[in-house]
């Protein structure tokens, strides 16, 4: 029997294996072979489902599609819904409107303070009052003027560009941006060796926006390319009541006017903490009498098991207080020492500890060292050594 066979340009196909004989009485069942048709349509048309069933949507798309819920964000977009700060909103109100009017970028902006009071929150409302885009980077985050390059080619016409931490930028990357705050344009080299040349980017008119908390780390000529510069000060207990208000009430949760101040005043005069001890509050008074409004005494208590006490104080706080009145008789002592003795990075102690602590008057800086002072040994009810008692006991 002559098996047939494909001679075609790939040579001829092995012949089909023979099945195998069937048993007595068993039916062979004729094998299905599909129209080749119907084969090429199945495999080569891709399924579409119907745009009814699932929307089609990008995947890489950051807008909220039908049928999402909505993120809370207690970031405020406004002026208006900005608690606190009275003076430096009305500078800025002035700066924006007369930008506005002039049909011109607002000039360049520096925002220095403590960390938490609002710096990052104050470049989302000048770039929301102007309408335009916001674009947010750090100092850290530059590690060469190409990357500052892409940031700023990015730009659309009198966009913000926001840096936080603008102090650590390096200096080869610093000096990149001078050309750009001033002249509007940036210079890239191309090429190496010989044939290396350089290429000038004009850039469209842009706001430059900086945020440091360490102003003296802040470069004299970078400092003073600045049109604006202004600083963020800690808040009062009123102001953060205010602001906790706010934050439950976007959160979904009551809380009463007084426990609202409570956390307030144990806030450490910064928004962030406020807004952080607000949420804790908020769940260990969930968890111990559920979904009420929250009440001075559920405050009180949460922030007990907290470790804030009624001055704000935390437990890092009250070690380095009493680590200067019991082993130090009050100071001065060196900030190197207290690292050692407590076992934390100085910058923990210079950028965390110590500003609320002087604001607050339980701690002094001199020459020769960091003091305890009175209200700092009440507050621990500690006795403080008088002045001139000798050295310490070994």
């Amino acid at each position: 029997m002559r098996v047939p066979h494909d001679d075609g340009p790939q040579g001829p196909k092995k012949p089909p294996r023979a099945p195998r004989a069937a048993k007595a009485g068993a039916v062979i069942a004729e094998p299905h072979r599909p129209d080749a048709k119907a084969a090429r349509a199945v495999t080569t048309e891709p399924h579409r489902p119907d745009p009814k069933d699932s929307p089609e949507r990008a995947l890489v798309s950051g807008a909220r599609q039908q049928g999402e819920a909505e993120v809370a964000t207690i970031r405020p977009q406004r002026f208006a819904e900005y608690i606190g700060q009275a003076a430096l909103k009305r500078k800025l109100e002035v700066f924006v409107r007369a930008a506005q009017g002039r049909n011109e970028p607002l000039d360049h902006t520096l925002l220095h303070g403590p960390p938490g009071l609002g710096k990052t929150t104050m470049a989302h409302i000048l770039a929301h009052e102007l309408g335009v885009k916001l674009h947010l980077t750090s100092g850290p985050a530059i590690e060469h003027k190409g990357i500052l390059a892409g940031h700023l080619t990015a730009l659309g016409a009198r966009d913000v560009l926001f840096i936080d931490e603008i102090h650590r930028l390096s200096p080869t990357v610093e000096e990149s941006l001078y050309s750009a705050m001033e002249d509007g344009r940036i210079d890239l080299p191309v090429g190496e060796g010989t044939r290396a040349r350089t290429i000038g980017f004009e850039l469209a008119p842009f706001t430059l926006v900086g945020a440091t908390t360490r102003t003296a780390l802040l470069s004299g000529p970078l400092r003073d390319r600045f049109q604006i510069l202004e600083g963020i000060e800690f808040y009062g207990d009123d102001e953060l009541a205010a602001i906790v208000l706010r934050t439950a009430g976007l959160l979904g949760f009551a809380i009463s006017k007084e426990a609202a101040l409570e956390i307030g005043q144990r806030s450490r005069g910064t928004p962030r903490i406020a807004n952080r001890l607000t949420r804790r509050v908020r769940d260990f008074a969930q968890v111990a009498a559920g979904p009420r409004r929250i009440e001075l005494r559920d405050t009180k208590q949460a922030l007990h098991e907290l470790g804030i006490d009624e001055a704000g104080l935390d437990a890092l706080d009250r070690r380095m207080l009493t680590m200067i009145v019991e082993n130090f008789r009050g100071g001065p002592v060196g900030v190197d020492a207290l690292a050692a003795s407590l076992g934390e990075p100085r910058d923990t102690l210079e950028g965390v500890v110590e500003p609320f602590l002087l604001q607050r008057g339980f701690l002094l800086r001199t020459h020769r060292g960091r003091l305890a002072t009175a209200k700092a040994a009440r507050h621990l009810n500690l006795e403080l050594p008088a002045p001139g008692q000798g050295e310490l006991e070994l």
